[in-house]
């Protein structure tokens, strides 16, 4: 029982040093942060202060959108109270009875939020009023009245666009847990399963990967990210996916693969991550978005390939069985793409029988003529 909780444990603490050591998150979120930003830099997030919103997490965009709200009634509120304030409509002034006072009904700073409220949410209790006593009573209305529209266009615009952003679209698309390598077509490829779980299209779907990885140039230099590209294709094209069906994206290894110097038996030692892109407009909302996942080397299956997937009922209909989906089965596989390679330029430079040719033997005889 110890040892079962002790290799549980230690595996935990792997599963976690991997994931810490992870760019891109398998739900596509990057780990990244940036250090020593200077203070000025800071202010160009308030200047594209939409985006900045947008950016923020819902409790805290929550706490902006009533913040606002609150701070504009209580503000306008002390405006109201300082009005009739210095128009001496307050009680403790005692107003005579012929006294006209610029906003009627308000006793004090409480009355005074509250119409503040009524204005600014155009609630219209009709308890109090605002009369044409005075002039500074009306502008302030006016102005109160102009920039409740601006907070309410902003803050609940801001809470559409972000409930509609197509991230969340992002959310319904999956990839495979691992990713496999085996032959494909008579080639050595790295296969990744994709599948949509919306039945509305992504028009103009491209997909395609970055390999990343520590490299040393030959000057000396030490790269942390180098990116590599990698091509992902299907039988029909790496654009313009007919994504109605899980879709089997694979990349060829071949001498210009990133991954044509690995082997069974070395990949597990190497240091990359695998980030895979899929761009995409999504049919209902016209938005473009973008689904990336990753995979690290662990993640990479030497020597498999998925299991069957989409099958076909009596009644004609085309069903997908996602229980298979991440699902895979070992094949026989080469030991590495060097070794397929060779495999079949050794068969090209073989020699074959003609069936059909006879030797003729020659006497030779010792004896010349001069």
């Amino acid at each position: 029982m110890f040892k079962y909780f002790r290799n549980h444990f230690i595996s935990h603490l792997t599963e976690c040093k991997r994931q810490r050591s992870r760019l891109v998150s398998k739900d596509g979120r990057c780990n990244i942060e940036f250090g020593n930003v200077e203070e000025q830099s800071r202010f160009v997030f308030l200047v594209d202060i939409w985006t900045t919103i947008l950016d923020l997490r819902w409790r805290y965009q929550m706490t902006i959108f009533i913040s606002a709200f609150l701070g504009s009634w209580f503000l306008f509120g002390l405006l109201w109270y300082i009005v009739a304030y210095v128009h001496q409509d307050l009680p403790e002034f005692s107003p005579s009875v012929n006294h006209t006072p610029c906003v009627e009904n308000i006793n004090g700073l409480t009355s005074a939020f509250l119409f503040s409220l009524e204005t600014q949410v155009t609630i219209g209790y009709g308890f109090r009023c605002v009369t044409e006593q005075c002039g500074m009573a009306i502008f302030l209305l006016i102005f109160q009245s102009i920039l409740g529209v601006i907070i309410n266009s902003f803050m609940c615009g801001a809470i559409l666009a972000k409930i509609s952003r197509p991230k969340k679209r992002a959310k319904t698309i999956t990839f495979s847990k691992n990713a496999v390598i085996s032959k494909r077509g008579g080639k050595l490829c790295l296969l990744i399963r994709v599948a949509n779980l919306r039945k509305s299209l992504l028009i103009g779907s491209h997909i395609y990967g970055k390999l990343l990885k520590t490299t040393v140039t030959p000057e000396g230099e030490t790269i942390i990210l180098d990116q590599v590209s990698v091509d992902f294709i299907v039988d029909a094209g790496n654009e313009n996916l007919f994504f109605i069906s899980p879709l089997t994206i694979y990349h060829v290894i071949d001498k210009n693969s990133p991954f044509f110097h690995m082997a069974a038996d070395t990949i597990l030692q190497q240091d990359f991550e695998l980030v895979v892109f899929l761009d995409g407009t999504v049919e209902s909302t016209s938005a473009t978005c973008q689904v990336r996942t990753s995979y690290l080397a662990e993640e990479v299956l030497w020597g498999y390939r998925f299991a069957p997937i989409v099958s076909k009922t009596k009644e004609g209909k085309y069903r997908v069985d996602f229980h298979n989906f991440g699902k895979t089965v070992e094949v026989e596989t080469p030991h590495c793409a060097f070794c397929l390679y060779n495999e079949k330029d050794a068969k090209v430079k073989m020699g074959y029988d003609n069936l059909g040719f006879q030797l003729q033997e020659v006497n030779e005889t010792t004896d010349t003529k001069m």
